[in-house]
């Protein structure tokens, strides 16, 4: 598998990582170690996640990977899964971190996204191969999510969520910790809105981390010159409306959904929009 063991101290070693408390002694790596010295955001969340909270990440993930940043997060089911995909999609790089050797797949579901990070970004673990995914390894490998990070944003997690662990070690090692607000009356967003009551920042839209990261992001003089004049007209009302049906974005742009389902169609093939159940959504926003 080129499986690389890198030792504390070694030149490869990522100097991310010898600040924070309890540095791992070595990390065994496949793929592009020195991704871990470039510039990262840990995307997390449960394992148990909405549709809306799985989009989201996937989208936080694109929009992150497409503007140049790494994308770390833990290969789990979920949302992690999500932020790993959206990264790929955008044919950017992600570091999945293991708590597990980086031989083994867990969960054994993501073989084929596993292979995919191992080709495109990096798996990373401080457990020797063959080691099994062990309970009690996740929240030590939360540390190693974290501080190879910049910052940390956590989608969705639940009132007990592990990710609610690396969001304070993140805190505890000097990182911005973002969270995702969520409807108030779901289980599966007790974890981030409690995260923002307790001081963590909002995640409005991606813009926040590219401005925290000091990288400029797609604003309105970008878009009208990417996009043709009706492409801008339907980017501005979905930007407006959120996710609309074909019939919805023809009637608010005055147009025959036969005219707007090809425009629809090349903006698609062009990375801006997304569709799902019917209904289409912007991939990349801007709320400048």
């Amino acid at each position: 598998m080129g499986i690389e063991k890198i030792k504390y101290g070694d030149p490869s070693y990522p100097s991310a990582l010898q600040g924070i408390k309890n540095p791992p002694k070595q990390l065994y790596c496949c793929g592009d170690v020195d991704i871990m010295k470039e510039k990262c955001v840990a995307v997390i969340g449960s394992r148990t996640s909405t549709v809306y909270g799985r989009r989201t990440a996937q989208a936080i993930g694109r929009c992150l990977a497409a503007a140049g940043v790494t994308v770390v997060s833990g290969m789990a089911t979920g949302i992690d899964t999500s932020a790993h995909e959206g990264a790929l999609e955008a044919g950017g790089k992600t570091i999945a971190v293991l708590g597990c050797g980086p031989d083994v797949c867990y969960p054994p579901e993501n073989r084929v996204l596993m292979s995919e990070i191992q080709r495109h970004g990096l798996i990373v673990t401080e457990y020797g191969p063959g080691t099994p995914a062990n309970r009690y390894h996740f929240p030590n490998r939360n540390r190693i999510i974290s501080g190879l990070c910049e910052a940390t944003v956590v989608v969705q997690a639940r009132n007990r969520s592990g990710s609610l662990i690396t969001a304070e070690l993140a805190a505890e090692q000097g990182r911005e910790v973002f969270a995702v607000p969520g409807n108030i009356d779901s289980q599966y967003n007790l974890g981030n809105n409690k995260l923002i009551k307790e001081g963590a920042t909002p995640l409005i839209c991606t813009d926040d981390i590219l401005d925290y990261l000091g990288i400029c992001s797609m604003d309105e003089e970008d878009a009208k010159q990417r996009l043709s004049e009706r492409e801008y007209l339907i980017y501005e009302i979905l930007k407006t409306e959120g996710e609309l049906s074909v019939d919805e974005v023809s009637m608010r742009a005055g147009l025959s959904p036969a005219y707007v389902t090809p425009i629809l169609s090349v903006m698609e093939m062009k990375g801006f929009l997304g569709s799902e159940m019917g209904r289409v959504f912007l991939k990349i926003t801007s709320c400048k």
